[in-house]
This record gives structure tokens, sequence and C-alpha cells, in this order.
């Protein structure tokens, strides 16, 4: 899936230093799917969940 790279914005999360660094990107129009890729490598693989699937992810990390 070819994701513009004005869609992708870099979790607040990430840090400027290195380490965990996450971009998302809510696909548009419909926001059926969230993609998620390392902002290190920017051109390498994403994932694609469902929103409710990205939700339970970010629930367990925060646990």
């Amino acid at each position: 899936m070819n994701v513009p790279e004005a869609a992708w914005f870099k979790s607040s999360y990430s840090s400027e230093a290195g380490g965990s660094c996450v971009e998302i990107a809510n696909l548009i129009p419909t926001h059926t799917l969230v993609a998620v890729r390392d902002s290190k490598h920017p051109h390498g693989p994403a994932l694609t969940l469902a929103p409710e699937a990205w939700a339970d992810f970010v629930a367990g990390v925060r646990t």
C-alpha cells in the first residue's frame, strides 16, 4: 500500500535522540486502516492494522 508522506506523523512517545521511533498514518479518507512504520527506516515495511487492533496494541503497551 502506498501511503503519501504527508499522511505520516511521529508518535508523541518517540524521541529525537533515536531509540524507539514510530510513525503512524490514518489512511484517508475512510480511516479504516492505521499504518505504522519505523521512522528510522521510512522506506522499509509498514504494518497496517484495523483501528481497533491499533487501539488494543496501544492500550497493552501502556499497561
